[in-house]
């Protein structure tokens, strides 16, 4: 699922799940004897294409400039005639309540899914963590755990999530011999023979005390401080499902079926896992077996000390509804069953769903509550960083409204890290990494998780700033992509360039544009108050208007009216983070927290504000955890500072009226005084 901008209805792709349409209407006013005036008012109109019954829509632009809906139910004894309620349509002035609304309103009226705040989020999204996957692929193992996460411990950043991602699980691959040649797309047809650990994780290891996945979880646990151990596992067990001849899988009754692509998924880009799973079939859990499924292996991983799964190859039901009742019914089921599993076995709701981009899937899910928001984190592809960057921030438009989007993992020493880790910083969800062991760019994780290993997450989902809406951030060679979010005091906005290293595909002329933008871009533009949304609700009533903004990379302390603007510059690849926080007026002194400025979202460690009136002055108190550099902008130096209660140093620049206070020793909450 990927972003498009356009004019015309025609410029529409197939399988559009969400259509957001800016409006200008131009109205004249006259004032006395003056000439008319012409003002410009934007609105909105969204429209949703949805699931009603067992049949799923999406939009469609046709060559005639017409917009279609498309109705599909991937089962061709599934048919109808008469459909009345397979989009939603609604309009307002303010595009992220307009989707939120309407989210909201589908819910009620739709009853098979919950907004996101109806859900219970799980722990995990406040801690740094670690996913095996880059770092090891299909080869992980014990040893491997145990040395990434001393390397992490010894570098002052301990994951306190972990992922163990796809190869500790017991397969058989029926079409790739030993010895043989290689069979292209054969990777995705291995099929699952065993819910228990594969022979990696059992048996005793070097310098592991550990004969199974349980002694092995509660080790790493004891050992490193882990608080979530999550693994891997496909929605249907494995890519290929269930192997029928196993005699651990047949009492789930698995069938071979052969998925059948509908012309939305053979439109788009192919996929060599579907297009490899269509060749050699997939190992299907009976209908009346899911829970059965789900239930005993989600058992047996909790009862081995696994707080949680990452569930991959989601996407594959919408393939495989014929003699089912079709995609959107057999999707219900998995749905239902998986969430029930986790319910009972994981009451922590420790889910995280990957790979259910379609409306389907978010249209049916009533307690999962975090989703990958994207194609995978790429490290061997150059041209599709940018392109991740801007996919998970649009995405979030409508994902973020069910679920947590999660921004995936990557690495803190790839050539893009500096970029992908600022983007995580503003995502809202967890902050994660697939770094092999002693590849690590510990002074870059630093800026984003704390010695205690937990992060400064946001409050909400990152999205586009308003006016980045409607451009194209990757491939119109003159804009740069804005993403904001909200903190308890303040806001955060990333400029990230997106131009000029990779293309969307499938997108008319891409070819051309790559090789006129081969060469990095600078891109000029502007950071302003207003690319937050809903500042003035965090700031209050009595706000002037006037903003402090700290510039991450530079440094720089800014005093802005609400209206103000900053020029920024940005070359391919480049980014800048800039906390915007409301100045208020304590007594006679102007006064914005800014937080650990060391720290990318260093809003995020600010917990409350409090203002005392003193006989001489006034006494400001901070609320806030962490620990280092703590800045706050002041329009005047003051007479002393505390860090609960014991007077301390402070820097004061009479410049840009920065004040920092060095805040050592441990990540605990703390209060800091300032006092005029």
């Amino acid at each position: 699922m990927i972003p498009r901008v356009g004019k015309l209805a025609c410029e529409i792709p197939m399988e559009t799940q969400m259509l957001l349409l800016e409006v200008k209407e131009k109205s004249a006013l006259c004032d006395g004897d003056s000439l008319p005036l012409s003002t410009e008012k934007t609105f909105y109109v969204l429209l949703l294409p949805v699931l009603e019954g067992s049949f799923r829509a999406t939009l469609q632009g046709a060559r005639s400039n017409e917009l279609q809906i498309c109705v599909e139910s991937g089962d061709a004894n599934v048919q109808t005639t008469n459909v009345s309620e397979v989009v939603f349509m609604n309009s307002g002035d303010n595009p992220f309540k307009l989707i939120k609304d309407s989210i909201k309103i589908l819910e009620n009226h739709m009853g098979t899914f919950k907004h996101i705040d109806n859900k219970k989020v799980p722990g995990h999204l406040d801690w740094f963590g670690w996913c095996t996957w880059d770092a090891f692929y299909k080869d992980v193992n014990p040893q491997g755990i145990k040395e990434g996460l001393e390397r992490f411990m010894e570098g002052g950043c301990p994951p306190r999530f972990l992922i163990i991602d796809d190869g500790w699980q017991e397969t058989y691959n029926d079409f790739q011999k030993e010895g043989e040649p290689f069979v292209e797309g054969s990777q995705f047809a291995s099929r699952l023979t065993d819910i228990k650990e594969n022979g990696k994780f059992r048996g005793l290891k070097q310098d592991i005390p550990c004969y199974d996945l349980q002694e092995f979880t509660n080790f790493i646990k004891k050992s490193y401080g882990l608080k979530f151990v999550y693994v891997w596992h496909a929605l249907l067990g494995y890519w290929g499902g269930l192997h029928p001849s196993s005699e651990t899988m047949r009492k789930y009754n698995p069938k071979i079926e052969y998925p059948i692509q509908s012309p939305g998924n053979t439109g788009n880009l192919r996929d060599i896992a579907m297009d490899s799973l269509e060749k050699f079939g997939v190992g299907v859990i009976d209908p009346q077996r899911i829970f059965d499924f789900y239930n005993d292996l989600h058992s047996y991983l909790a009862s081995s000390g696994v707080d949680g799964v990452k569930v991959d190859v989601q996407t594959l039901l919408e393939t495989l509804g014929f003699g089912h009742g079709g995609r959107v019914a057999l999707t219900g089921r998995y749905q239902e069953a998986l969430e029930e599993s986790i319910a009972r076995n994981f009451g922590a709701n420790n889910l995280i769903c990957c790979m259910n981009h379609n409306s389907d899937s978010f249209y049916s899910s009533k307690r999962s509550a975090v989703a990958r928001a994207s194609e995978d984190f790429m490290p061997r592809d150059p041209t599709s960083q940018t392109l991740h960057i801007a996919s998970v921030a649009f995405n979030s438009l409508l994902m973020g409204e069910i679920v947590v989007p999660d921004w995936d993992m990557f690495q803190s020493k790839h050539f893009t890290a500096k970029f992908h880790g600022a983007a995580r910083a503003l995502s809202g969800s967890t902050v994660y990494v697939s770094d092999e062991p002693d590849h690590h760019d510990f002074e870059l994780l630093k800026k984003l998780v704390l010695p205690d290993g937990s992060i400064l997450r946001a409050r909400c989902s990152g999205r586009p700033t308003r006016d980045c809406l409607f451009i194209d951030p990757v491939m119109d060679g003159k804009n740069f992509l804005k993403i904001w979010n909200l903190n308890k005091l303040s806001g955060v906005v990333g400029a990230f360039n997106c131009q000029g290293a990779g293309n969307w595909p499938l997108k008319e002329g891409s070819e051309n544009i790559l090789a006129s933008t081969s060469k990095p871009l600078t891109i000029t533009g502007h950071i302003s108050p207003l690319d937050i949304d809903y500042i003035g609700d965090i700031a209050g009533d009595d706000w002037t208007g006037d903003c402090a903004i700290y510039a991450f990379n530079s440094g720089s302390l800014s005093r802005l009216p609400k209206e103000g603007k900053i020029q920024v510059s940005l070359s391919t690849l480049e980014c800048e983070v800039f906390t915007i926080s409301p100045v208020k007026v304590y007594n006679r002194y102007h006064f914005a927290p800014i937080g650990l400025i060391d720290m990318y979202n260093s809003g995020g460690a600010i917990e409350g504000l409090l203002c005392c009136q003193l006989p001489s002055g006034c006494k400001i108190q901070i609320k806030t955890r962490g620990c280092g550099r703590f800045g706050a902008y002041s329009s005047s130096k003051p007479s002393y500072c505390t860090v609960n209660g014991e007077e301390t140093k402070f820097n004061f620049n009479t410049e840009d009226g920065l004040l920092i206070i060095q805040l050592e020793g441990d990540c605990d909450a703390r209060e800091i005084d300032v006092v005029y």
